[in-house]
């Protein structure tokens, strides 16, 4: 197995015991509530998700495809994200989303992920805000920080004012989606019978329209504010704050220098007989 497969491998298994972890609450019985909802798996969650996060780390820093000052940069960044959780922006937008997104946009979709991850982490360490909740909105932000990331390669070789405007569209967009997974968390474990709970045997199409309804009613405003704040914060302050962070990525980036031999690539591997000094040498 090639060390870039290894890799790659490590964050498909961090997504996927995620993924397993939102999804397995639709399998359980239905007296099973939301008082109880993750209490006992979430620490099982967030110690799987942190350990296959450093083994993420461990391995890039052996392929080389990560040094000490990536490392460095990556808990910078998540710290400052994580303290730019306390900025909460007008209509419910937060400076953590912000500099996630442009982060990720300058470093590529896997930074992207584990900077989405440990900002979070850092954030509700900051805010007091440790709960069964905590891995999922980790997870959640590390899908952001992949998306964001992937597009991100995409969108450098456009203008900068061109790809301010699209990393603000995505950033809009995200808001929602981080909104709209998120409340799966928990939302299959609410209590009642009603058309926003979910309940076993409602099947796809069912389960789908519940949850529109749920969110509709408790997130579309919310979410829709706070998508305008980060719409509004990228498109006013994303451009230098880009620029610079791509300054560093490609300073970090491995640069091959070539230098020219002194040597002559005709010239001869062993000097030749010396010259028999003339008349003039002799003198």
């Amino acid at each position: 197995m090639s060390t870039g497969t290894r890799i790659r491998l490590v964050y498909v298994l961090a997504s996927v015991v995620g993924l397993g972890a939102f999804l397995y609450p639709f399998w359980l019985p239905a007296e099973a509530g939301v008082a109880t909802a993750h209490s006992a798996d979430a620490p099982l969650l967030a110690g799987a998700v942190g350990a296959l996060a450093v083994t993420a780390v461990m391995v890039e820093i052996r392929a080389g495809t990560m040094s000490g000052t990536d490392v460095a940069l990556l808990g910078m960044l998540s710290a400052m994200a994580g303290l730019l959780r306390l900025l909460d922006l007008p209509g419910g937008g937060s400076g953590l989303f912000f500099l996630v997104i442009l982060g990720a946009a300058a470093f590529g979709p896997r930074f992207g992920f584990l900077l989405g991850l440990f900002s979070m982490a850092l954030s509700a360490v900051v805010t007091g805000g440790i709960g069964p909740w905590l891995p999922f909105q980790m997870l959640v932000l590390a899908w952001m920080g992949a998306a964001v990331g992937g597009l991100g390669r995409l969108t450098r070789r456009l203008d900068p004012r061109l790809e301010v405007a699209v990393l603000a569209a995505a950033s809009w967009l995200a808001a929602f989606g981080y909104g709209a997974v998120i409340n799966l968390w928990s939302w299959p474990l609410l209590p009642g019978d009603g058309p926003l709970q979910w309940r076993p045997g409602l099947g796809l199409a069912g389960t789908l329209e519940h949850y529109w309804a749920f969110y509709v009613a408790t997130s579309l405003a919310w979410d829709a504010a706070g998508a305008t704040a980060n719409l509004v914060a990228i498109a006013l302050l994303g451009r230098p704050v880009l620029r610079s962070l791509r300054r560093f990525a490609h300073r970090l980036d491995p640069v091959v220098e070539l230098e020219p031999s002194s040597r002559p690539a005709s010239a001869p591997l062993s000097p030749g007989p010396a010259a028999t000094p003339g008349p003039t040498a002799a003198r």
